[in-house]
């Protein structure tokens, strides 16, 4: 890779604010100073410093966002705040949001250049479980709870997948509950609620596969993911792959 790419693509300025760097002799290579912004290095093995401080190469990245209600699930839009508008200082080409929340919907969207996780997570064969907390309108009995674990039909070809219900709270006109699903169809969650006669009047998802959201995260507040966070979920799917 040649080494004002290098350079650009770790967010160290743009091409020619690395080339200036580069003139004034803040950049090195292997403890030698570098002239020239077009030399040749191997980004996995050369020790690359700016202003005395090594520049490990990284070219995956991978964000927990805590997505507010107001705001789209896209990559961008002429008309409407988009998620990637809320991550205002991040390193990393071609990041995207993977899956889609609803605009009133908030809590949990990983944000990755990542494809190949991005596409395990997203692929229906591996039926990576989602948690979203629902408040409802309506009464949920022990019957329609039956039908939303155990499929339920809402107007697609097929039933819903097997789905789990962790009640929270019901009143005499609503309740509350955690319902875990391993599908991504469109609106699925409320779908699925209107399906059993009751109407979903607040959503937030909670968990994405072994990735939960940071209780500490603020609506519209972001982070980077752990090791241990992207690890585990890389195994996940795997484990998935081979059931």
């Amino acid at each position: 890779m040649r080494l004002d790419k290098f350079l650009c693509d770790m967010q160290i300025g743009t091409r020619s604010q690395v080339k200036e760097a580069i003139r004034k002799s803040l950049v090195s290579v292997n403890g030698v100073p570098v002239k020239s912004p077009d030399i040749k290095i191997d980004e996995k093995k050369d020790i690359v410093t700016y202003a005395g401080e090594e520049i490990a190469y990284q070219n995956l990245y991978y964000y927990m966002l805590h997505k507010p209600a107001g705001v789209i699930t896209a990559t961008r839009d002429h008309h409407e705040p988009t998620v990637m508008d809320l991550l205002t200082d991040v390193c990393g080409k071609d990041l995207a949001p993977v899956g889609r929340l609803d605009k009133d919907t908030e809590g949990l969207l990983l944000i990755t250049n990542d494809g190949e996780l991005t596409h395990k997570l997203l692929s229906p064969r591996k039926h990576v479980a989602k948690t979203y907390y629902v408040e409802c309108s309506g009464v949920l009995t022990a019957e329609k709870q039956r039908l939303l674990e155990n499929g339920v039909d809402i107007g697609d070809r097929d039933l819903t997948c097997p789905a789990s219900v962790h009640m929270i709270s019901q009143s005499d006109h609503s309740y509350v509950m955690e319902l875990t699903i391993t599908e991504g169809r469109f609106h699925q969650v409320k779908r699925m609620v209107e399906a059993v006669g009751g109407s979903v009047t607040y959503l937030k998802r909670l968990s994405m596969g072994t990735l939960s959201l940071d209780d500490g995260l603020a609506k519209g507040a972001y982070r980077p993911l752990t090791a241990k966070e992207i690890s585990d979920l890389k195994q996940s799917t795997k484990r998935a792959s081979a059931r």
